[in-house]
């Protein structure tokens, strides 16, 4: 369903008329008519989009997701669609593994019948892969961060990582300033657990005793300690023991909030 549809079935539904959520919003009446109709020339903004989802009541992000996607352009568009029905049917297939409702057995047949390919074959050589955004990591204190329970590949959000060909790559959006000025809040990396880790590399660590996982620089001392180096000088380093640490991962790309 388009933008302009979705808005307009929705006001529809809740009884307004154009004049009243024009006066809602601040927006004149004939270009919420020009929305509506999809003969806007100029985009809606994420400032018209956020007042709509409130005096239509749409959950947070709904339009404004809708019109970024609209936004695309056509080849990628096409792309991206075609991503997201392989996801919803792989989702749909693991779903039922996990309800016994579908037998492993024939999970070669079902893939077959939706036209699901697991191999990358000789085009994700060339282009690379899919990589999973599985959630959020601390770039200061550890923080409670989960993976979200995905199996490895399946997430709700992915990028496009050419240079990438590790089936277990993941990505997550930073949180916090203390790996700034390189790496800052919002920013995705993606991180290789097949790259070898060397002292100095920015990694994701994964702790145990608690659970938890931050995003810095690893330096490995001599009585088998790791440090853990922001790269903000506003903040000191930090020390853990090895035997804490279950996993250590070195950031591969970065994709900068602009």
């Amino acid at each position: 369903m388009s933008l302009g549809h979705l808005i307009r079935k929705r006001r529809e539904q809740l009884n307004l008329t154009l004049d009243e959520v024009a006066a809602a919003t601040g927006f004149s009446k004939p270009y919420l008519s020009t929305v509506e109709t999809g003969k806007v020339k100029n985009p809606p903004s994420d400032r018209l989009l956020s007042r709509l989802e409130e005096v239509l009541q749409f959950d947070s992000g709904v339009l404004q997701h809708t019109a970024h996607i609209e936004r695309i352009p056509a080849d990628i568009r096409r792309e991206y669609d075609t991503l997201d029905a392989q996801k919803r049917h792989y989702r749909k297939i693991l779903n039922d593994i996990i309800e016994h409702t579908l037998e492993p057995s024939r999970l070669g047949e079902v893939l077959a019948e939706y036209e699901l390919d697991v191999g990358a074959g000789s085009q994700g050589k060339r282009d690379g892969r899919w990589v999973p955004v599985i959630n959020k990591v601390a770039a200061g204190y550890p923080a409670q961060f989960s993976d979200l329970g995905y199996p490895a590949g399946f997430a709700d959000d992915y990028v496009r990582c050419p240079d990438i060909h590790d089936p277990n790559a993941f990505a997550v959006r930073v949180v916090g300033d203390s790996m700034e000025p390189k790496f800052r809040q919002g920013d995705i990396v993606v991180f290789s657990p097949a790259a070898e880790v060397h002292n100095g590399d920015d990694c994701f660590v994964r702790f145990s005793m608690p659970h938890e996982t931050t995003f810095k620089r690893v330096f490995f001392e001599s009585d088998e300690r790791i440090r853990l180096q922001p790269r903000n000088t506003d903040y000191p380093p930090s020390f853990v023991e090895g035997r804490r640490v279950n996993g250590m991962y070195r950031a591969a790309i970065h994709f900068q909030t602009l």
